[in-house]
């Protein structure tokens, strides 16, 4: 495989890498876990109170938000509140296989909006590799009109044009005023490398502004239209504490300065991504090699979007496939004295098998760590056995 004995770390440094991987690479290597837990409960509730429990020990939350009784405005703030406070992404497991102009609305509207809160999402290649597209534009799409706000004030009262010593009949239609208003105004510290001062780059709020009036009532009305463009990558360099902590790949767990690691890293990009279902787990699946070297093929061409796959194997041949990240569900561990598997005719494959043998970069675990008496003790569990098991693979 072509990135197998690389480092999470190094991946994230190579040039091809797009922003959001770049990023889930660094928040991996400063966590040191390659561990998503999927959380497939029914109440908003369940759902926040197991995003507590296990935030810390994750990197990424799997979600199945069509499956919330009461999912909610409420969900989406809890869910975003929390992965921003305990440093993980979303991931909308919504499994998107229809044509495009339907589930760019699935990805967009409705009572869901996954494109609204949800980092990551997943959709089968079936309908052909223009459903990457599709769901591409979907997402810049809602990602400008988040970041675009619209005020009106109307107030009342004579224009002030009409007070003008030389009152300009055409003032009472302005066009609109293009204002730089502020740059980079979240964003605080400062970054390390070189600083091109670029709407890819910095956070740069730009306003359009349009006066009217109304010669009979008297009413002066502004619309001021804010669009923020937010960097769409983290710092370009990395912390010197940080390079000093993960340079070494056999550290402790107990790393000083993560806290400081974490927020030097910042933010996510503002930037969504699409894992490509490659490959599935259960009995007589009809994902064939064809279609799999098929998913390889779109996501190679379409990697500014695509994150990578779902999968049971590293799907990474080339070295330019390097900057792909490889998720495999179907995960578990025995408890002392235990059996591998569900009880119901799966058997787990362990982090051994899954990312030593088969160097898959994230374990996807559910009802393993569901089930737990002490959530959060299981997932560092498998935290730990998934880490130690890439720790090993880029060693041999």
């Amino acid at each position: 495989m072509a990135s197998e004995s690389l480092s999470f770390l190094d991946r994230a440094e190579l040039s091809s890498v797009s922003p959001l991987n770049r990023y889930l690479l660094s928040l991996i290597s400063i966590k040191r876990s390659n561990l998503c837990v999927s959380a497939d409960v029914h109440t908003t509730k369940e759902l926040l109170q197991i995003a507590e429990e296990v935030g810390d020990q994750i990197c990424v939350l799997k979600t199945h938000a069509d499956i919330i009784d009461d999912f909610s405005e409420r969900t989406i703030r809890g869910l975003q509140e929390v992965s921003k406070r305990k440093h993980f992404l979303l991931f909308e497991d919504r499994k998107f296989g229809d044509i495009g102009n339907t589930l760019q609305s699935q990805y967009t509207r409705g009572p869901l909006r996954i494109a609204t809160w949800a980092h990551l999402t997943n959709a089968h290649l079936l309908p052909g590799p223009s459903i990457i597209s599709a769901l591409h534009d979907a997402a810049t799409e809602t990602l400008i009109h988040l970041n675009q706000s619209v005020a009106t004030t109307i107030s009342a009262g004579t224009p002030r044009h009409s007070l003008d010593s030389n009152p300009d009949p055409e003032a009472s239609s302005q066009p609109p005023q293009l204002v730089q208003t502020s740059t980079n105004p979240r964003r605080t510290g400062k970054k390390l490398g070189a600083s091109s001062k670029t709407p890819e780059e910095e956070n740069i709020m730009f306003e359009h502004r349009r006066s009217s009036a109304d010669p009979l009532s008297g009413a002066f009305a502004t619309t001021t239209i804010s669009q923020t463009y937010e960097s769409a990558a983290p710092s370009p360099g990395h912390p010197p504490a940080l390079l000093k902590s993960l340079s070494d790949a056999s550290a402790t767990d107990d790393i000083a300065d993560t806290a400081s690691a974490l927020q030097e890293l910042g933010p996510p990009p503002h930037a969504r991504g699409l894992l490509l279902l490659a490959q599935m787990s259960s009995a007589g699946n009809l994902a064939t090699k064809e279609y799999t070297n098929a998913c390889v093929d779109a996501a190679r061409a379409n990697k500014e979007f695509v994150v990578g796959y779902i999968c049971q194997e590293n799907l990474n041949t080339q070295r330019d496939d390097r900057g792909l990240l490889n998720f495999t569900p179907g995960v578990g561990m025995p408890k002392a004295g235990g059996q591998g598997g569900d009880g119901k005719g799966q058997i787990w494959r362990t982090p051994d098998v899954v990312v030593r043998q088969q160097s898959v970069d994230v374990v996807i675990v559910g009802r393993g760590i569901l089930g737990a008496e002490d959530r959060g003790r299981e997932a560092e569990r498998y935290r730990r056995a998934a880490w130690r098991a890439y720790e090993e693979r880029i060693k041999e």
